[in-house]
């Protein structure tokens, strides 16, 4: 098959959750004998034609001038290329601004929607834009061919609300069990004796109630707050908790090898994400054999099911530090580390995909 992958910002990864799974599904498709083309923003760290067999097409991307109507313009740049390529399959991984282009999709091809997280409901949107995400979301669910669920509360969401059905596919992670304790001395800290969180920094994801039970606190463990911060809500939240030494704010990090070692090593590792599917970075850390303690959501629930401590807010977030310690709960890593090996492990999400691929490319064939 000829398969396209819209929707992020390219590959290899240097941004996000879509961006890693476009990398592992794009050269795994490859290696399985098929022809695929990844779309990257013209500005991409990778500038060359070629990621280990996948096509990498670059196109114009005004996000740097523009903000996120600059995500439009690239996902219209990439629609019109993908109809002169006589594509098989395209994926589209997320709706947000590819969806309004919808009619200017090549025919031939099969679409699939990875339909993403419910993005409206993100609080850092306006109201207006939020009214727009839902009409975005509604556009993918009438147009697509086939869409994808990367969570079971998506996949009811969108036969409640669309009366559309959706295959489940979650992310998978890539196991983590080579630990290297040297790699701590570059952040300043010690095994065991550190907590952490990671995500972006949006108000969605928790990071103030997580740092205000960190600061309330009267234990005063290192945290590593991991996560681009060189924004207006990184500079609310590092001036609200510039007093607190404990509080360590280090940038973003996407050195794959030094990510895992820093979970591996950490005693609490905070995931407070609250919108959306299955996340990748909570199955990175359940992979590098991370405490996770989770924001107490149906989401979250639903991967890490009672293998976690979850929290609502600062004061709970504050109760668990004071009281909960990985070594004394390492039945619970285990059991998230064996549900990566058997649920969520890469070869599994990518046979997952392509067996979807081959099931709407011989259903589309016959139907000719």
């Amino acid at each position: 098959m000829k398969i396209a992958i819209l929707g992020t910002r390219g590959v290899p990864n240097y941004y996000g959750g879509f961006e890693q799974f476009a990398e592992f599904f794009s050269v795994y498709l490859v290696e399985q004998g098929h022809e695929v083309y990844c779309y990257n923003s013209h500005n991409h760290p990778f500038q060359e034609k070629n990621f280990k067999g996948v096509n990498i097409i670059h196109q114009h991307d005004p996000e740097y001038k523009y903000g996120t109507f600059g995500q439009f313009i690239y996902d219209y740049h990439c629609i019109m290329d993908s109809r002169k390529r006589d594509f098989d399959i395209i994926l589209q991984l997320g709706y947000t601004s590819n969806s309004i282009w919808y009619f200017l999709l090549p025919k031939k091809p099969i679409n699939i929607i990875n339909m993403d997280g419910i993005e409206w409901k993100r609080s850092k949107y306006s109201r207006p834009v939020q009214q727009f995400l839902k009409f975005a979301e509604r556009l993918a669910a009438k147009s697509g061919d086939y869409l994808v669920s990367d969570s079971l509360g998506i996949q009811q969401f969108l036969l409640k609300r669309y009366n559309k059905q959706s295959t489940y596919i979650a992310y998978g992670a890539h196991i983590f069990n080579a630990p290297e304790e040297e790699i701590l001395k570059e952040y300043d800290v010690e095994k065991g004796k550190y907590n952490m969180i990671m995500a972006r920094f949006e108000p969605e994801n928790n990071l103030d109630m997580v740092l205000e039970g960190v600061a309330s606190c009267e234990d005063k463990t290192i945290i590593l707050v991991i996560g681009k911060h060189e924004t207006k809500y990184g500079s609310y939240l590092k001036d609200k908790f510039k007093k607190h030494a404990n509080i360590k704010f280090i940038g973003g990090l996407y050195n794959l090898e030094h990510l895992n070692n820093l979970r591996y090593f950490s005693n609490l590792y905070f995931h407070g994400h609250s919108v959306g599917g299955t996340n990748p970075s909570l199955l990175e850390a359940m992979a590098s054999q991370a405490f996770v303690v989770a924001h107490n959501n149906e989401f979250n629930k639903g991967i890490l099911k009672d293998n976690s401590y979850f929290f609502s807010n600062p004061i709970e977030v504050k109760n668990i530090l004071d009281t909960i310690k990985k070594n004394d709960n390492l039945q619970l890593v285990q059991n998230n580390f064996e549900a990566i090996e058997k649920e969520f492990n890469w070869n599994k999400i990518n046979g997952q995909y392509l067996q979807l691929f081959e099931e709407c490319f011989s259903r589309n064939k016959n139907s000719k």
